[in-house]
């Protein structure tokens, strides 16, 4: 557990890709930092492969801050994920790279939003590189008609395809398409780690050989190991301001059940594009803010949907990992009279679903005798590009709390009429694929969770529409920043995680930059 009376040069709250790649930034230059993390250490064991394995089914997805859904979801009710890592241990290990075009979205994206983004991909381009670096991406280039300028290759080579992958990209080709490998954190390397088994309970599970190459594998025990404090199961509750600085941070240890304060001279939020703006608005911080209004208000969460094919026998007769797959061909438009003008999105492939989960969804006699049938569906995923609008929100209802005194949340959340537009496209291309492939018959599932959400907490040039600035500091209060998904202005199409890997690896450098800097001028002033 951490020192409370130690002094920490930064606190970071959240341990996910922003929260992680912001520590290995500042501990790599010599920083204090305490983490903050409200979930647990994901036990890797045979468990992982289990019926009950999947990251809904597990104690990793809690009820006990519950949000409230008043539109857009799956339940009234839906609960969080937390866990030490954050979101990667349990997705499907998709690492791509936002496109150059994704940081000057056409007016068809922003509308009347005013979003823009204030950085460019060359901004980020570095740091997209040491992220794949640090994650060891696995990948396959100069396919993807679509793909950015990349200043070295991908640390690894694609891994060996499954052969339902191999009829999905034959069947691609053959209507004149471009498929090629999903760049994927995965180890496929013959190393001192174990190598991935394709083993069919990968996305939506933790690894039970470590072999994804999630952040509670791959960095967070080697900043442990440098001094880093990380201290699990610990609910933030308030960031305390004074003087335009957050001078501290209460929160609640769940294994003591004791209230504790702490202080640093930064303060890195991180803690989800639906956790950042709820702290933010329970501790009052639009007050502070020009663009305070604008805290939870724009969430995206792409408009997506699977399409599984329905296949005449069992679609994966190896019983193996072939979320492998990706279609980029549309992803700037399609010249289909029914596309809506300008950028659409992107096709990837979709594994068999866990029986566990269907079981979950249709409890009783029904999901036992439905869920052997997943055996005859494997899928393609549409990610449409969600129009940012100010009125998809989540903000906080003062008169509810929970155990710990947080307000409770509250999303509301609609597509707009071209979000529903470019799925429909997408989706009529995915069918296309799986029938080329070999399916009968096509069922949608249309997704409806919050796990791409991003938007909330929005970076921009302007203060007034806009919370962030282009160092993703917080306006009005100097010593806090936010880095998680929630600083995007626009969602681009693909999947947001290493986009926001890369953008903390920035803000670090910056960050420790200006400490750096700091410290050379007093000295200069000393001499």
């Amino acid at each position: 557990m951490g020192d409370h009376k130690k002094q920490y040069d930064a606190v970071i709250i959240g341990s996910g890709f922003g929260g992680t790649m912001m520590a290995h930034s500042l501990v790599n230059a010599g920083w204090r930092v305490l983490m903050l993390e409200r979930g647990n250490w994901v036990h890797r064991g045979p468990e992982n492969w289990g019926l009950m394995g999947s990251v809904d089914l597990t104690p990793h997805y809690s009820q006990d801050s519950p949000l409230r859904v008043v539109a857009g979801g799956n339940k009234k009710v839906m609960g969080s994920y937390s866990c030490v890592g954050g979101p990667s241990v349990f997705y499907g290990g998709v690492s791509f790279r936002f496109r150059e075009k994704d940081f000057t979205p056409g007016p068809e994206i922003t509308g009347e939003s005013g979003a823009e983004w204030p950085i460019s991909y060359s901004d980020l381009e570095p740091y997209y590189t040491k992220a794949e670096a640090l994650l060891d991406i696995s990948g396959e280039a100069d396919i993807d008609p679509t793909e950015p300028f990349r200043s070295n290759p991908f640390p690894q080579g694609p891994g060996e395809l499954a052969g339902i992958s191999e009829k999905v990209k034959n069947a691609a080709k053959g209507l004149g398409l471009n498929p090629f490998q999903l760049p994927l954190a995965i180890n496929y390397r013959n190393n001192d780690r174990n190598k991935c088994i394709s083993c069919t309970t990968c996305d939506t599970f933790a690894c039970a050989i470590n072999a994804k190459n999630d952040l509670a594998t791959m960095i967070i025990p080697a900043l442990i190991d440098k001094g880093m404090t990380l201290q699990p199961n610990t609910i933030v509750t308030h960031l305390n301001t004074g003087n335009g600085n957050i001078t501290s941070i209460d929160c609640f240890d769940k294994t003591t059940g004791e209230q504790q304060t702490v202080k640093a001279g930064t303060v890195i939020l991180s803690a989800g594009a639906m956790g950042s703006p709820h702290l933010l608005m329970a501790s009052g911080l639009g007050d502070h803010n020009p663009g305070g209004d604008n805290i939870g208000r724009f969430l995206m969460r792409h408009v997506n949907a699977i399409i599984f094919g329905i296949f005449p026998g069992t679609a994966d007769k190896e019983k193996r990992f072939h979320k492998q797959m990706a279609v980029m061909d549309y992803y700037f438009g399609h010249q289909d009279i029914a596309a809506p003008s300008g950028k659409l999105g992107s096709l990837q492939q979709m594994p068999t679903p866990p029986a566990g989960l269907v079981q979950k969804e249709l409890p009783g006699p029904l999901g036992k005798l439905l869920s052997p049938g997943v055996r005859l569906l494997t899928g393609m995923l549409a990610i449409a590009e969600d129009q940012p609008q100010y009125n998809n929100y989540i903000t906080v209802d003062p008169e509810t709390t929970d155990q710990f005194g947080l307000p409770q949340p509250v999303v509301s959340h609609h597509y707009s009429e071209r979000d529903l537009a470019a799925l429909k496209v997408l989706a009529l291309q995915g069918k296309k694929i799986l029938k080329k492939a070999g399916a009968l018959l096509h069922y949608i599932h249309h997704i409806r969770t919050f796990s791409h959400a991003v938007g909330t907490v929005r970076m921009g040039k302007d203060p007034k529409t806009s919370v962030l600035d282009e160092h993703c500091r917080f306006r009005g209060i100097d010593n806090l920043y936010v880095v998680d998904g929630s600083f995007m202005p626009t969602s681009a199409a693909v999947n947001p995680s290493l986009t926001i890997a890369a953008n903390a690896l920035r803000v670090g450098d910056f960050i420790s930059g200006q400490k750096q800097a700091a410290s050379n001028e007093e000295k200069a002033k000393l001499k």
